[in-house]
C-alpha cells in the first residue's frame, strides 16, 4: 500500500485489501493510525519508520514487528494477533516535492507461531507441534509460488531490473528487458565490472560505489552510456533513465543495490532529429527567401514593363514552388534529375520533348537550383527558341561521365535560327550563377541555324550532396 506524509492511504493493491479484512473502500484517504490504533511500542515503532522514509528519503524496514488488527464486524470483531515484516520505501510525487511512502508487507504471523510452538514442553503433544509444522510447510509453498510469481512479472516488466550484492555489485537478478539492453550476455554471479567492463569507464562504477557506501539513491534521466555488442563488438549510443537504490537487510544494513530504468534510446534520437530537422527547416526558409528575394529584384531590374515582369516572377516562382514540392514529398531527402526535368516541361506537348538519361540523386540544394536552371532554358525556348514555333522540339540527355562529371545537353531544333543575344539577360546571369557560382561547373552555349544548344557540366557527387564545394 502507499501513504501520504499524514499517514493517509493512496493505494492498496488486493493482496493488502484481504489480509487486512477491508476492501480498498474502507482504505483509501482514511488515516492508517485510525483504522488500526495502537498505543503501545509496535505503534510507535511503525509511526517512526514511516516520517523517518518522508524526512529522509531512504528506506527502511521493520522485521517481525507485532501489530494487531481489528476484525470487521461479519468477522467476529475483536482484535486479530499478527506478526509483520514490512519495507518502506520512499516514492515521489508529480511535484517533485511531495513525498509517499510504498510499504510491502509481508504477514509472518505463522512464522512466529511455528517457532512459539516449537519452544512449547513436549507434553503439549507430538501431533500439535507437526500440524504446526505442516501449516507453516505449506505457508511456506505458497510464499515460493507467490516469489516465483512476483520474479515472472518482473522478468516481463518492459522496465530494465536488476539486483546488484555486496560491495563489488555482483548480480543476482536480472530481468529480461535488461539482459536485451546489454545484448543476452552471461551475467548471474558476475561482477558489474567482469560482466560489463565498458561501463567502468564511463563513472558507472563510482556511482554504484557511492550507492552502496551512503546509501542515497541515484537517478539519472536520459544519461548517455556506451554499450558494447558482445557477438561484434562493437560500442552502442544508448541514452538511459535509470535509478540505483541501497537494498537492506533487516538490521538496516546495506547489502546491494538495486537497479531499475528503461532505455530512452530512440526518443532521445527522435528528439534530436526534430532538433536537427527545425534548424534545418529553418536555414531552407531563409535561403529560399533570399532567392525568392534574387528573383524579384532581378527580373524587376530586366523587365521591360510591369506587366512582362508580374508574368516572369510568377512562372519563376511557380518553378521555385514545384522543386519544393517534389522535396517535399521525399520528405526533403532528395529527388531525382530525371523527375525534375520532367517537372519543369510537363506543361509543353510530350511529343515535342525528349528526356534521355539515368536515374541521378539531387541532394534538396541541387534539386531547387537545377529546376530554376530548367525553368529558364524552358521559358528561353518558349520566348525565342524551338517552343516558339508549332514544329519545333527539344531534346535533352544526361550522362554521367567516367571522370566525375554529370553533362547535361539541352539541344533544340526545328524552331527559328538562334541569335547571339546583343547582352546578357536575367535568366543567362541566373544559369551562369547556378553553374558556376554554387557548382563550380561549366555552361557552354551554342547559337546556330538549327537552334540554341548548351552543354552544363557539373561534379557528380557536389550535386548528390556527397562532397561540399568548398
Amino acid at each position: 500500500m502507499v501513504l501520504d506524509r499524514n499517514h493517509c492511504f493512496v493505494a492498496v493493491n488486493r493482496a493488502y485489501e484481504k489480509v487486512v479484512m477491508r476492501d480498498r473502500a474502507e482504505l483509501i484517504g482514511r488515516n492508517l493510525f485510525d483504522l488500526f490504533p495502537n498505543d503501545g511500542e509496535s505503534g510507535q515503532r511503525l509511526r517512526d519508520s514511516l516520517n523517518r522514509v518522508i524526512e529522509t528519503g531512504e528506506a527502511d524496514t521493520l522485521a517481525y514487528i507485532p501489530y494487531d488488527i481489528p476484525r470487521p464486524p461479519e468477522k467476529g470483531g475483536g482484535m486479530e494477533q499478527r506478526y509483520w515484516t514490512a519495507v518502506h520505501t520512499p516514492v515521489s510525487g508529480k511535484s517533485g516535492s511531495d513525498r509517499y511512502v510504498m510499504q510491502n508487507t509481508v504477514d509472518v504471523t505463522d512464522i512466529v507461531r511455528l517457532r512459539q510452538a516449537a519452544s512449547l514442553p513436549f507434553r503439549r503433544g507430538e501431533t500439535q507441534l507437526l500440524e504446526r509444522a505442516r501449516e507453516a510447510e505449506e505457508q511456506h509453498k505458497a510464499l515460493m509460488s507467490e516469489s516465483a510469481e512476483f520474479r515472472r512479472l518482473f522478468q516481463l516488466a518492459p522496465g530494465f531490473f536488476a539486483v546488484l550484492t555486496g560491495p563489488d555489485h555482483v548480480f543476482t537478478f536480472a530481468n529480461e528487458a535488461y539482459m536485451r539492453l546489454v545484448g543476452e550476455r552471461h551475467l548471474i554471479g558476475k561482477t558489474v565490472r567482469e560482466a560489463m567492463p565498458e561501463v567502468s569507464e564511463q563513472g558507472i562504477m563510482d556511482l554504484l560505489d557511492d550507492v552502496y557506501s551512503t546509501g542515497k539513491q541515484y537517478q539519472a534521466e536520459a544519461r548517455r552510456v556506451m554499450i558494447r555488442d558482445p557477438d561484434s563488438g562493437d560500442l552502442h549510443e544508448t541514452f538511459l533513465d535509470f535509478s540505483y537504490d541501497a537494498i537492506r537487510d533487516t538490521k538496516g544494513n546495506i547489502t546491494g543495490v538495486f537497479v531499475q530504468g528503461s532505455d530512452r534510446s530512440e526518443d532521445v534520437k527522435r528528439q534530436h532529429r526534430q532538433r536537427l530537422l527545425l534548424a534545418e527547416l529553418n536555414h531552407r526558409v531563409k535561403n529560399t527567401l533570399a532567392s525568392v528575394q534574387s528573383i524579384v529584384s532581378q527580373t524587376l531590374r530586366s523587365a521591360a514593363d510591369p506587366a512582362t515582369a508580374r508574368k516572369d516572377i510568377g512562372s519563376r516562382l511557380a518553378a521555385l514552388s514545384k522543386a519544393h514540392n517534389l522535396l517535399s514529398a521525399q520528405e526533403w531527402t532528395s529527388t531525382d534529375l530525371g523527375e525534375i526535368i520532367g517537372q519543369e516541361v510537363s506543361v509543353f506537348d510530350p511529343q515535342r520533348i525528349s528526356l534521355d538519361g539515368p536515374r541521378f540523386t539531387l541532394s534538396p540544394k541541387a534539386s531547387i537550383s537545377l529546376a530554376m536552371l530548367v525553368h529558364e532554358l524552358s521559358t528561353n525556348a518558349v520566348k525565342y527558341g524551338a517552343l516558339s514555333s508549332d514544329s519545333g522540339n527539344v531534346a535533352v540527355q544526361w550522362r554521367e561521365e567516367p571522370e566525375g562529371m554529370l553533362k547535361l545537353t539541352w539541344r533544340e531544333a526545328g524552331g527559328p535560327p538562334a541569335a547571339h543575344p546583343a547582352g546578357k539577360g536575367f535568366g543567362t546571369r541566373l544559369i551562369e550563377s547556378i553553374v558556376s557560382g554554387e557548382f563550380g561547373g561549366t555552361f557552354e552555349p551554342s547559337f546556330c541555324e538549327q537552334g540554341f544548344s548548351c552543354i552544363v557540366t557539373l561534379e557528380a557527387d557536389v550535386l548528390r550532396g556527397a562532397k561540399v564545394r568548398i
